[in-house]
């Protein structure tokens, strides 16, 4: 059962998350931003993990706080399922096209976070969110997780495909990394025996 929950309580917010990591892709999602939700729910859906969260933040201040710690949340979470990550196929990629727009993801579950982050928007909210913070997201989600996560933008107009194709390409290099991989038998995929 490759399932976990994590709740993370602290002045400015208070979050619960959890994830199946070989769900249907249901998403049960609110944290007060219309966008994120949405951009979780992609997350879900095309990675088919099943995906649940709630949070509470001090957004009368503004989202960074609520959209950095639901990232550290749901990356907790997601390492967590993963346990000792024996088994699993630990390398994903995706090139997704949407529209005029091309974003590649690739990425390591190998426990060694680190983010190279190559996405640039055109304007500096996408509805009522600083489109600065989808870096944030991004950052809180790959150290937590424990992922080596590359993301690059390589072209694109529309700052909401932009940073759609960013999540998808998430969802399917992460689906491809975390499946567990039958010629691995249970064996930690290192030469070192531990990720």
């Amino acid at each position: 059962m490759r399932r976990a929950t994590v709740e993370r309580n602290t002045k400015e917010t208070r979050i619960t998350a959890a994830v199946d990591l070989d769900g249907t892709g249901a998403a049960d999602v609110a944290t007060g931003i219309g966008f994120l939700d949405h951009m979780l729910d992609q997350l879900a859906r095309h990675g088919l993990f099943d995906i649940h969260v709630r949070a509470e933040g001090d957004l009368h201040i503004d989202f960074h706080h609520t959209t950095e710690d639901t990232g550290i949340a749901l990356g907790q979470a997601f390492s967590r399922a993963l346990g000792d990550r024996k088994g699993i196929t630990r390398w994903g990629d995706a090139l997704i096209p949407m529209d005029e727009t091309l974003t590649r993801v690739a990425l390591d579950a190998s426990n060694r976070p680190y983010l190279i982050w190559k996405v640039g928007f055109s304007r500096p909210k996408l509805g009522e969110m600083d489109t600065e913070l989808f870096k944030e997201w991004f950052q809180a989600f790959a150290q937590n997780a424990g992922l080596t996560l590359h993301v690059e933008n390589l072209y694109g107009e529309n700052n909401h495909h932009i940073v759609e194709s960013c999540y998808k390409g998430l969802a399917r290099a992460l689906r491809a990394a975390v499946a567990l991989d039958p010629r691995q038998a249970g064996a930690v995929p290192s030469t070192k025996g531990v990720l």
